[in-house]
């Protein structure tokens, strides 16, 4: 069963490509920003303290990006397969909508709820 129209698939990879440049992009950014906290690292008014907890928050901003950037690769490179776009619980189509808001979607949005995922 093939859930999307070859120009729905086209488009949905133009839109992982973008998102994944995007994200490559972001995943730089965080690896600056997540760099070690030097002892006497005081940045303007930021303590230490401070430095130590925005680090952390971007710490955590990296690992989802490279979840996330992780996910699209692997949806990207699946594209083509007849089966993507289709839940991997209830086997149905996969909105196209919802696929682009979250492209590397693998659950419907019912499916979804009910595992929480």
């Amino acid at each position: 069963m093939d859930a999307m129209t070859r120009e729905q698939r086209e488009k949905l990879g133009e839109l992982m490509r973008d998102k994944i440049r995007v994200l490559k992009k972001d995943v730089v950014s965080y690896k600056e920003l997540t760099r070690p906290v030097a002892p006497d690292n005081a940045i303007g008014r930021l303590t230490r303290m401070e430095a130590i907890s925005s680090k952390s928050i971007h710490e955590a901003a990296l690992r989802e990006a490279e979840h996330t950037l992780s996910r699209l690769e692997r949806a990207l490179n699946m594209i083509d397969d007849p089966d993507f776009g289709l839940c991997v619980e209830c086997e149905e189509p996969i909105p196209h909508k919802r696929l682009l808001i979250v492209p590397e979607s693998l659950l419907c949005v019912q499916c979804a709820e009910k595992t929480g995922g």
